[in-house]
């Protein structure tokens, strides 16, 4: 039966999903959607025991920019925590923004947060602390590809066979589903950052050309690519001369970008054959029929799905809004916690905070 207070709560829950990415740190809250969609970095003033300055866009734009005493960093790495303090002060501003948000004041929240699948334990162990000193009352975790492949739209939990590849900013998460396990998978710690620093890589060795992650972060948005464009484009490089110290421009061609990011895009289709060779027969059959969903934010590198298409010979899709698909995927577990729960892994199951 209707309970319409049961309704009203559950619009101003304190339930909160969080896609703790590398490049990105994405907030969804039950029942309102994606809240906070803001960089994986934090100013802090090193002069003042680590005072946090600015977190997320703000910034940001003071990577590479910022004075002696003020330090930009990304306190996570291919996937997983590098600086645990500087995290967890990260997920406390991101966990307070979105408590902000609501019309009223509510309870500390229950969060599900995803994990790359590769992860450790002491790494898993890592992120639950973090999120619990960060203000959490009971913590879950659930592995990416798993919510990639739930906020994507794939039926995780029927007997036909579902695939994710879920490429981040520190890693590219591989999995086949079925019945709301997961069957293979691979974790590879190649992503959206090793293209970054390929274009960088590229542009010092062809150009003498020293350019910041912020600008190959630019160049591979703008004309980056896995397969031969319609229309190949240019785009200007500006950095400095490692020769003689001045500031240069230099336009390069989407085919030399598609070079230079050649090898982590082939580190990328050889994972996602190996997951495909582990696969059961059965489950082949049903992925020949499906296609295989790209999510995350390297799937909207262009040409990257006729790319795995023509290297697996079978179809690939790309996920409606692919960035957001984690945090969707983990929100929704919160809404259908009863159906879904099972998708949870390691160390949440009873794992509260009182």
């Amino acid at each position: 039966m209707f309970n319409p207070l049961n309704f009203v709560l559950g619009l101003f829950s304190q339930d909160i999903a969080i896609d703790l990415g590398t490049a990105n740190t994405i907030v969804a809250v039950r029942n309102r959607g994606i809240i906070i969609n803001e960089p994986s970095v934090v100013a802090i003033d090193k002069h003042k025991k680590g005072l946090v300055l600015a977190v997320g866009s703000d910034a940001k734009e003071m990577l590479g920019r910022t004075p002696s005493n003020i330090m930009a960093v990304r306190p996570l790495r291919d996937g997983v925590i590098s600086d645990f303090d500087i995290t967890e002060k990260m997920l406390h501003y991101f966990i307070n923004k979105a408590h902000e948000s609501l019309p009223f004041s509510m309870p500390r929240p229950r969060i599900v947060i995803g994990i790359p699948s590769g992860v450790t334990e002491v790494e898993k162990r890592a992120v639950y602390e973090a999120s619990l000193s960060a203000g959490a009352r009971r913590v879950f975790l659930i592995e990416e590809p798993m919510a990639a492949a739930i906020g994507s739209g794939l039926p995780v939990s029927e007997s036909r066979g579902s695939m994710v590849v879920d490429i981040g900013g520190g890693t590219t998460e591989i999995a086949v589903i079925v019945l709301g396990s997961i069957v293979a998978a691979t974790s590879l710690r190649v992503a959206g950052d090793k293209m970054d620093q390929a274009i960088m890589e590229y542009a010092r060795q062809k150009y003498n050309l020293f350019i910041g992650e912020q600008m190959a972060e630019r160049t591979k948005i703008s004309i980056g690519s896995a397969f031969p464009l319609p229309e190949e484009k240019l785009y200007a490089l500006r950095g400095r001369n490692l020769i003689t110290g001045l500031p240069e421009s230099i336009d390069v061609s989407s085919v030399e970008v598609r070079e230079a990011l050649s090898g982590v895009i082939n580190s990328i289709v050889d994972a996602v054959k190996d997951t495909i060779d582990s696969t059961p027969p059965e489950l082949i059959s049903d992925l020949m029929e499906t296609g295989i969903m790209l999510a995350g934010g390297g799937a909207q590198l262009a040409g990257l799905a006729q790319r795995l298409a023509e290297e697996t010979r079978i179809d690939v899709h790309v996920a409606e809004d692919p960035l957001t698909c984690v945090a969707r995927g983990a929100s929704m577990v919160l809404e259908h916690f009863d159906v879904l729960s099972k998708s949870l892994t390691g160390m949440q199951r009873g794992s509260t905070i009182h």
